[in-house]
């Protein structure tokens, strides 16, 4: 078998070509990728939901819009919680109930009392579900051009304005990159 380059703590951004509904101009934040698959979330999904109406205590530590986001189209009954952490702290220095995934972004234990993280976290966002692949899936999909890989930032993961995200990703992208954040919505219509 051959081994698998991480690509943890990447973006993945859908390419205009992909087709499937549940991705299109998708971000996707990759919070564990290996030998034995991938596990993200769309970063550009909000809901119609308040935070607060399904997990009251941490509706003041999310972020603008404070909505929860469709995280993927797995397990939609589920909750996530993606937190920045100013700094990026590890080991010892972690606040108690996050787990660093890639620079200062980590994974909130939803059921620690939302108080022990209040004065560590920056930025929060709920995510209902997550996007999933299986072991070569993801890398199938790379290799038919599916995906753009990028480097996150910090901000992607609460940006205020996450229906611009995409665009904003790709803005920021150098050289052929930068100029597909100008690609129509509906191709047919020019």
């Amino acid at each position: 078998m051959t081994e698998v380059s991480s690509l943890t703590g990447r973006l993945l951004v859908a390419t205009p070509a992909l087709a499937d509904p549940n991705f299109e101009r998708a971000v996707v934040l990759l919070l564990d990728h290996d030998e034995e698959g991938s596990l993200g979330v769309v970063l550009n999904r909000p809901t119609p939901v308040d935070v607060g109406d399904i997990l009251e205590g941490w509706a003041d530590l999310a972020g603008e819009p404070g909505v929860v986001f469709q995280g993927g189209p797995v397990s939609l009954d589920s909750a996530l919680g993606v937190a920045v952490v100013p700094g990026g702290a590890s080991g010892e220095r972690a606040p108690l109930g996050w787990r660093r995934v890639h620079g200062a972004i980590g994974l909130v234990d939803l059921e620690t009392p939302p108080e022990l993280l209040a004065s560590a976290v920056g930025a929060l966002r709920i995510f209902a579900g997550y996007a999933g692949w299986g072991p070569g899936q993801l890398e199938d999909e790379l290799t038919e051009g599916a995906w753009y890989v990028v480097e996150s930032e910090p901000g992607d993961v609460s940006s205020p304005l996450p229906e611009r995200l995409w665009r904003e990703v790709l803005r920021r992208q150098r050289g052929e990159l930068a100029m597909v954040a100008t690609y129509p919505d509906d191709p047919s219509l020019n």
